[in-house]
């Protein structure tokens, strides 16, 4: 798999850590220093320009806020999630919608649909988030990269293929709340992806689906099955 100067890095669940060659650090779905997946190493980030935000679960932006006040980073995601990471105390909200793009410093970022429910537990009361999303992000160099969020399979995914051509994808795997192995690998007929990194699976007992149940269904994609802490690719900076 060739990430063309950029370094992924699975910080366990659905939270990813990129190193652009510009030399900004993005993390998907901020859940480090509670993620019980997060190797030790990892948990206390040193800088963060972005964080890329799918949904309000707990799992997927548990330790946003704490992020936000040590490192100020720009923040993406559906405008209800912003307004209540803005009371929060984020200052730098990049709301956005499904369909839309924006230019976030050396990447784009194009939010799209996922099929999964939303809501932000906020002490003793659950406040509504927006939709699910997910992001297909561009950088510089021309490398598509589509974070599905937490998901059902959709017919849709068709459409993001169609009109943003994602090389590398992350799909959960873990069955019982996202796809299992046995939809992953129908996501992966509609999407046709060079690689595909399985997410979401093994951090409970209850997602019981597996990366090894997921490569006997989809023969002839390469499957990249990382360990959390571990990166991929060659960092080449250009700043």
């Amino acid at each position: 798999m060739n990430l063309n100067g950029v370094q992924l890095t699975w910080l366990g669940h659905a939270t990813f850590r990129i190193d652009t060659p510009g030399g900004r650090i993005i993390i998907i779905d901020p859940w480090i220093m509670n993620n019980p997946a997060c190797p030790p190493f990892e948990k206390k980030p040193k800088h963060v320009d972005v964080l890329l935000c799918t949904h309000g679960h707990g799992d997927h932006i548990g330790d946003a806020v704490e992020i936000i006040k040590q490192h100020n980073p720009q923040v993406v995601g559906m405008p209800e999630l912003c307004g209540w990471l803005e009371k929060k105390g984020a200052k730098q909200t990049a709301m956005m919608n499904k369909g839309g793009t924006q230019k976030i410093g050396d990447i784009k970022v194009t939010m799209v649909h996922a099929d999964h429910s939303c809501g932000i537990q906020d002490g003793d009361q659950l406040i509504y988030g927006g939709e699910a999303c997910g992001y297909v992000v561009e950088f510089e160099n021309g490398l598509k990269i589509y974070h599905a969020g937490d998901t059902n399979v959709f017919g849709d995914m068709a459409i993001i293929r169609d009109l943003y051509a994602p090389e590398i994808v992350m799909l959960p795997i873990g069955d019982h709340f996202t796809m299992g192995p046995r939809e992953a690998a129908y996501a992966c007929k509609l999407l046709r992806p060079k690689a595909v990194i399985p997410m979401h699976f093994g951090t409970f007992p209850v997602l019981t689906g597996t990366p090894r149940d997921f490569q006997k269904l989809v023969p002839g994609i390469e499957v990249v099955t990382m360990t959390p802490g571990v990166s991929i690719g060659q960092l080449v900076t250009t700043g």
